[in-house]
């Protein structure tokens, strides 16, 4: 079934600002200051420096010109305004281009835990502050390149690596395990719970098994894959990616570690705003 986003995008102006209202800057606000106090000794270091270094406001939802001009200084990358949800095409051509693709819309108030499709909070905070970490932005942008390579019934795989890595992936450290994936950065819910919830398994990185893992969306991960440092991020642009979906389509996919039709409740009473 083909997804249907619940939301829809702002249109951007010709100077491609977005006028937001009280109530959405609001909702901005919550999410950013929530995520702020509690992101210290769970996200990674390279993550709350590139937030520092990007001084996004805490109180308004920042403009793609003003998120650009800090980008620039920065990194090699900006980011782009696009609709709801984009095909994978667009999406991996975006990213080749040294483009993220950021959807000008914000949560509602009941989806302030967890929501099942990226708003802006999740693209510039979530991703955008790593953009500014050499490893993660090369990555992306290889990576990328490397998917459209292949045909298109090849991209659900290469989408499902990238969410294992780049959405939903932890990373160990000399201080212990930290979260690098920006699903879970933007998450309130699942940043309090992926590194030490008896309800989630933490596997190490294996790119075969990442690809027979099946996952949804619109829940809690059951199962996260664990990088050993950074540079992991890099040998996968040397694989053989080839090889590697001959094998997966040979051993198939893994049985579903979720209920079908069952999504995991993650909101909870203390978290509105």
């Amino acid at each position: 079934m083909k997804f249907v986003s619940r939301y829809t995008a702002h249109q951007p102006d010709e100077n491609f600002v977005v006028d937001y209202t009280l109530s959405e800057h609001q909702i901005w606000q919550c999410l950013y200051t929530r995520q702020e106090k509690i992101l210290p000794g769970r996200a990674v270091n390279a993550f709350i420096s590139g937030l520092q270094l990007l001084k996004m406001s805490r109180t308004h939802i920042p403009q793609i010109p003003q998120i650009n001009e800090q980008l620039k200084q920065l990194s090699d990358w900006q980011v782009k305004p696009v609709a709801a949800v984009i095909s994978s095409e667009a999406f991996f051509t975006l990213l080749s281009q040294g483009y993220f693709p950021v959807a000008t819309f914000i949560r509602s108030q009941d989806d302030l835990d967890y929501i099942t499709e990226p708003d802006i909070f999740h693209e510039l905070f979530g991703h955008v502050p790593l953009l500014t970490h050499s490893s993660y932005a090369n990555f992306i942008k290889k990576y990328a390149k490397i998917a459209l390579t292949f045909p298109k019934h090849d991209w659900n795989a290469f989408l499902r690596l990238f969410w294992f890595t780049i959405e939903f992936g932890l990373i160990e450290t000399e201080d212990g395990l930290r979260i690098y994936g920006g699903g879970i950065l933007s998450s309130y819910g699942e940043t309090r719970s992926c590194l030490t919830s008896d309800a989630s398994l933490r596997a190490q990185f294996d790119p075969v098994s990442i690809l027979r893992t099946p996952y949804r969306i619109d829940r809690i991960q059951p199962l996260y894959f664990v990088i050993k440092d950074f540079l992991v991020l890099q040998q996968i642009i040397d694989l053989d990616f080839a090889n590697i979906l001959s094998r997966v389509h040979e051993l198939g996919m893994f049985p579903p570690l979720y209920e079908p039709d069952n999504p995991v409740n993650v909101k909870s009473k203390d978290t509105t705003c």
